[in-house]
């Protein structure tokens, strides 16, 4: 009896148990953010507008301001107006895809951005962490977390260069 009773017990804790992927480092859902940072790296943005959903919402650097896949991809376009190249540093990443308890799938990504800027070859490295919920392999809603503030300095001191440069050549 007892012999019936454990297998009766094990029967139930094998088929209790859902057979659903709750964390991962390889999916068809990770290809499709790779596929996204090449469209990016390339600057392919109509491909890269193809991997959201027509819904989707994008947040960069915030919470509550969303922006629709067109306007993000024209945000990050004018961001890279003064980079000569850049790229995510391959082997500065980490990827993985979760299925969390309400069945949402989210796809993050910490990794470290390289852009050379334009006025004067000045290589930047900011730390990013991106985090994507998807449907049907396609992104419905993102959040892009990183310090500007490097970007910013640097900008500025270009600025600067530029303002001192003007006023020595007003003084000759």
């Amino acid at each position: 009896m007892k012999k019936l009773i454990l297998l009766g017990l094990a029967i139930l804790l094998f088929t209790g148990c859902e057979n659903k992927v709750r964390y991962t480092q390889s999916s068809p859902e990770i290809d499709a953010i790779k596929a996204l940072f090449s469209d990016y790296e390339n600057g392919n943005w109509e491909n890269w507008r193809s991997h959201y959903s027509d819904t989707a919402k994008i947040y960069y650097n915030s919470y509550d301001i969303g922006m629709t896949p067109e306007e993000g991809s024209m945000s990050l376009q004018e961001g890279l107006a003064d980079i000569s190249s850049y790229e995510f540093v391959d082997d500065e990443d980490e990827i993985e895809m979760l299925t969390i308890d309400n069945g949402r799938t989210w796809v993050n990504f910490w990794g470290l951005w390289r852009g050379t800027l334009s006025a004067n070859d000045k290589e930047l490295e900011i730390p990013v962490h991106i985090s994507f919920q998807m449907v049907d392999l396609k992104i419905v809603r993102e959040y892009g977390y990183w310090d500007n503030a490097p970007f910013m300095m640097a900008l500025m001191e270009i600025e600067a260069a530029k303002a001192e440069a003007e006023e020595e050549t007003e003084k000759e």
